[in-house]
């Protein structure tokens, strides 16, 4: 018997409140609160989640969507993510759009917008560059509302926090 491939908007919002999990998870050990997880489209399964988590691990390179794509890569015994859909907290940075390229993740999906550092539909975006060898597709605004509070909330804790102690 055929399983027959989850609604796709159902999918994408479990993976993406698993995802706000992870962030959560990561506001609590101190990082910035982004989360990532891996999802294959055709079954509905969770490959692999994650939170930042550069400070702790003492490596710049440790973001939630390199974290994800790390931890699926190991599972799947590869490191092309073909296929594979990418959701992620917060609009990706220029180095995690490269990796994401060099894995060729099949669709970035993501929640809130990063002007500052975005690197998709900010800054460089990276994926419309003509050196970008791979592009997925990409798709924005998901809980976009809930991801944007959740950063707002802990840098707003973090200023009052550096101002209670001056």
């Amino acid at each position: 018997m055929r399983k027959e491939p989850p609604d796709d908007q159902v999918a994408l919002h479990d993976a993406m409140a698993l995802a706000l999990e992870q962030a959560r998870a990561a506001a609590e050990r101190g990082e910035t609160p982004v989360g990532a997880v891996i999802l294959d489209p055709a079954t509905g399964e969770i490959v692999a989640a994650a939170g930042n988590g550069p400070i702790g691990a003492h490596d710049p390179t440790a973001h939630a969507e390199i974290a994800a794509m790390r931890i699926a890569a190991q599972k799947l015994g590869n490191y092309r993510l073909t296929g594979l859909t990418l959701v992620v907290t917060l609009e990706p940075c220029a180095m995690c759009a490269g990796a994401i390229s060099h894995a060729r993740i099949g669709r970035v999906v993501y929640g809130a917008d990063d002007p500052k550092g975005g690197a998709v539909a900010h800054g460089p975006k990276f994926f419309e560059q003509p050196t970008c060898h791979w592009r997925p597709s990409v798709d924005a605004g998901i809980m976009a509302d809930d991801s944007a509070d959740l950063l707002r909330g802990f840098f707003k804790a973090r200023r009052k926090t550096k101002g209670d102690a001056a």
